[in-house]
């Protein structure tokens, strides 16, 4: 059958095919029972849209290219949701790569955004990624690409972050006041800025409350469950142990949760944890994972907003790139609550 056309329908209520244009598009110089009348017909005559067409008249495909580290990370779905809400209510589609934390993917990634001719790319990178050239490549060709969560030094786009200081600074001083004093903390790659400054947070918690800055109570993990532990391990086998751990995120606080439930000492219950994330296994964990959230809908919202603004109304000279940073929420559970040993009974 022959695929139908905005021409048919337009002959079959006897109008014209700009009328039926404007109508399928929502046009506000149509009337609203007029627009009911052409899309039920278009339903009835099983129109399909052009989008190929559309993108050759307009000079757009409404397609966001989106890079995600990893699609088994709850935080990225949550980011995508968000960006997906703000797409889809402005008519575009979203085209998602998955990196899988890897340079070489990510730039084969953008290559394949690039190639499928997306309006703009959002994009958090790798643990891996410390050159950009792929990224230097968008800005060439000047299609609006946006980071979120993770960016790069000397990579000047517009970005959405959280406050990744601060939530660091709230995690450590949670636990301070909880009364734990040899704190540690488990870090990331430090060429990856969110990682950087969440190690500054810690460091700055500490010495705001008079307390000392041990280096043997600070590890470079590689953000895994499997690093987590082992850091943890190496944490607890120290002479003089900690009685808290700051992981840098979720997945390094499980591995380190792992590691005290193994040990002969601390047990749960009596070393402090926190986490960085807020993903969804935290809740349901035993004991359940205090951490900090970092709005991640929200995120995604953010990020896909400053797409709409820049697709919109272009790029504006001489004026620096949006920078939106959103504000931490320490989300307090069971693993950050200090258990006071039980008193034994006088016989």
């Amino acid at each position: 059958m022959a695929r139908t056309t905005i021409h048919d329908i337009a002959k079959e209520l006897h109008t014209t095919a700009a009328t039926v244009s404007r109508a399928l598009n929502d046009h506000p110089s149509i009337s609203a029972a007029t627009k009911e009348t052409v899309k039920a017909t278009a339903l009835r005559l099983n129109y399909q849209h052009n989008r190929a067409a559309s993108s050759l008249r307009s000079g757009k495909t409404y397609v966001i290219g989106v890079l995600i580290p990893s699609a088994e990370v709850s935080f990225f779905g949550s980011v995508i949701h968000g960006i997906e809400k703000i797409a889809k209510s402005q008519g575009y589609n979203v085209l998602l790569f998955q990196t899988n934390e890897q340079y070489e993917d990510e730039v084969q990634g953008v290559q394949t955004l690039l190639q499928s001719n997306v309006d703009g790319i959002i994009a958090s990178i790798s643990k891996e990624t410390i050159q950009y050239d792929h990224f230097l490549e968008v800005k060439r060709r000047d299609i609006p690409l946006i980071l979120f969560d993770r960016s790069l030094e000397g990579l000047d786009v517009p970005s959405v972050m959280i406050n990744d200081y601060k939530g660091a600074f709230m995690a450590t001083e949670h636990l301070i006041e909880q009364g734990f004093t040899r704190i540690a903390h488990i870090s990331g790659p430090q060429h990856i800025s969110i990682f950087h400054e969440r190690l500054k947070g810690y460091v700055d918690a500490l010495a705001a409350h008079g307390m000392k800055i041990d280096g043997d109570l600070i590890m470079y993990g590689k953000v895994t469950i499997d690093s987590g532990r082992t850091c943890a391990e190496q944490l607890l086998q120290l002479p003089s142990p900690p009685d808290a751990i700051f992981a840098a995120e979720d997945f390094t606080a499980l591995g380190a949760l792992q590691a005290i439930k193994e040990s002969k000492w601390p047990k749960p219950g009596q070393i402090g944890l926190v986490g960085f994330a807020n993903e969804a296994f935290s809740a349901y964990i035993t004991p359940s994972l205090t951490t900090i959230d970092q709005q991640t809908a929200l995120m995604g919202e953010e990020a896909a907003k400053i797409f709409m603004d820049l697709s919109q109304k272009g790029k504006k000279p001489d004026l620096p790139p949006q920078k939106i940073v959103l504000e931490p929420l320490l989300v307090q559970r069971e693993s950050s609550i200090k258990r006071k040993p039980k008193k034994k009974s006088i016989p």
